[in-house]
């Protein structure tokens, strides 16, 4: 992922990779056993967790626990919530 991505290139990978990891969780539920499935989905998880630390270092935390560390002052209570925000081309 370019460093000068924008903030909307860097949103979109991350919900495109998310979207993907999860379909991908669906299928191998159904069929545990295919092994070119299992590599597909632990790729689709590297690149969503890179997407998701390039957004989160740039533009702060996507989620208020778990995934990401924070700096003082705390970010989270930190207007738009990334859910509010509009993204532009």
């Amino acid at each position: 992922m370019r460093s000068s991505a924008c903030r909307y290139d860097l949103i979109k990978a991350v919900m495109e990779l998310g979207f993907a990891a999860v379909d991908m969780n669906l299928y191998l539920d159904n069929n545990p056993e295919d092994k070119t499935a299992v590599n597909t989905y632990n790729s689709f998880v590297s690149q969503y967790a890179q997407a998701r630390c390039a957004y989160e270092k740039k533009y702060g935390p996507l989620t208020n626990f778990g995934y990401a560390p924070s700096v003082c002052p705390w970010k989270w209570v930190e207007s738009p919530w990334p859910w509010e925000k509009e993204f532009y081309m």
